[in-house]
């Protein structure tokens, strides 16, 4: 029976008597591990910020666009053509199932002004209803009221990021932007509600439909709008209430059944799912990476513990001339390429929970979250590297010969 403990303390003196070795061959796996925490803890926090992000949008919406246009043969994406009015979404407000709320909107990029600054970003033209569909809250000032649309009043609603551009730490309400060259009054800012994939839900304003239809946009085909949002009673009769959308719409413009739709309908959910999937797999992609160093680590041990077996050949051969078996030689190697990995590995979890707090501190705007999963992964693949790369050089020093070893020079 193999003597575990006296194997153990020969495995630990003999990493002792080459102290700077067995550090630098541990430093593969150090580097490593710590990789693989960090791109996990920044991989995980990005999922996580995303997916809440993804949430504050709601799951049960719904975004109706108007037909694509082509170009040369090339689709130029849904909403290039004017297809939708506010008219369609008065029907669907009035006649879809499950319906909370309705907004038509029309949307365009306009240069801002205020003073000396100046900012380029998306303009809404929008109804009131249009805030509690997509969850906005005021911040400071008000929100449009039945007048402002009535009158086409050049009002307008800020978000976080567009308020920071132009007007710094100062309270933007009361004051007086241009959109274009028009002259708008700020009358209120929105809370922040951060990033929705690539999408900043702050760089933007808000100024009533029938402003920006009149005097802003400009279009050729009077009352209509970019696409309309609909808000859902919740995430279970979102398909009962787009099929209900669909069928109206085929009605209303007057479709046959082998027309092509000029309008596309997309829901939220199946948007979100497929950034869910498509930052986790960015999460695992970053820890793939990170893992090749765990390999090139387990690589220097497989080199050191090479060189080893051949400078202790005259060891080995005076163990095994005393008694000891091919397995006590064996596991004595295992054990040494095993404690190097799990002493890297230890050094590896301490510099990458510091590194992931470090990159938390430093990059503000990055959610960085880290796991005990990944801590514990990360430590037991160390492991497995440092068995996996010391069986041959523990395969190879046990079939030496006690005669041919102990002759070695």
């Amino acid at each position: 029976m193999i003597d575990f403990k006296s194997t153990i303390k020969i495995a630990i003196n003999s990493l002792k008597v080459n102290k700077m070795r067995s550090m630098l061959t541990s430093l593969g796996i150090i580097i490593g591990v710590s990789a693989v925490i960090i791109m996990l803890a920044i991989g995980t926090g990005a999922q996580e910020k995303v997916q809440k992000n993804m949430e504050s949008m709601g799951s049960n919406l719904l975004t109706i666009r108007g037909a694509s246009a082509k170009s040369g043969g090339v689709h130029m994406g849904m909403g290039t053509i004017p297809t939708l009015t506010t008219k369609d979404a008065t029907a669907i407000n009035k006649n879809a199932r499950g319906i909370l709320g309705v907004a038509p909107v029309s949307s365009e990029t306009k240069q801002l002004t205020y003073g000396n600054q100046n900012w380029s970003t998306s303009v809404y033209g929008t109804m009131p209803e249009y805030f509690f569909i997509k969850n906005y809250e005021i911040d400071c000032g008000r929100g449009f009221i039945p007048e402002d649309i009535r009158n086409a009043a050049k009002v307008a609603i800020m978000g976080t990021t567009v308020a920071s551009e132009l007007f710094g730490d100062v309270n933007p309400v009361g004051k007086t932007i241009r959109v274009g060259n028009i002259p708008f009054k700020v009358i209120g800012t929105l809370k922040s509600k951060g990033q929705a994939g690539p999408m900043d839900q702050d760089d933007l304003i808000f100024i009533p439909l029938t402003t920006a239809q009149r005097k802003v946009f400009g279009t050729d085909f009077p009352n209509t709008v970019s696409m309309i949002v609909v808000k859902c009673q919740d995430a279970d009769i979102v398909e009962t209430t787009e099929a209900d959308i669909d069928e109206l719409l085929t009605k209303r413009h007057n479709l046959g059944a082998n027309q092509d739709k000029d309008y596309e309908i997309r829901n939220s959910a199946d948007f979100q799912e497929k950034m869910k999937s498509t930052v986790q797999t960015f999460a695992i992609l970053l820890a793939s990476i990170a893992s090749v160093s765990l390999l090139v680590g387990g690589i220097g041990i497989m080199n050191i513990m090479l060189v080893s077996v051949t400078e202790r050949t005259k060891e080995i051969g005076i163990r095994m001339a005393i008694g000891a078996r091919a397995w006590d030689i064996r596991w004595q190697f295992l054990i040494e390429s095993f404690l190097l990995s799990i002493i890297g590995g230890l050094a590896g979890v301490f510099v990458g929970v510091t590194g992931s707090l470090l990159v938390g501190a430093l990059a503000s705007d990055m959610s960085v979250k880290i796991s005990l999963f990944s801590v514990l992964l990360s430590l037991g693949f160390s492991g497995l590297v440092g068995v996996a790369f010391g069986y041959y050089p523990a395969y190879k020093a046990s079939l030496l010969r006690p005669i041919d070893a102990l002759r070695y020079e």
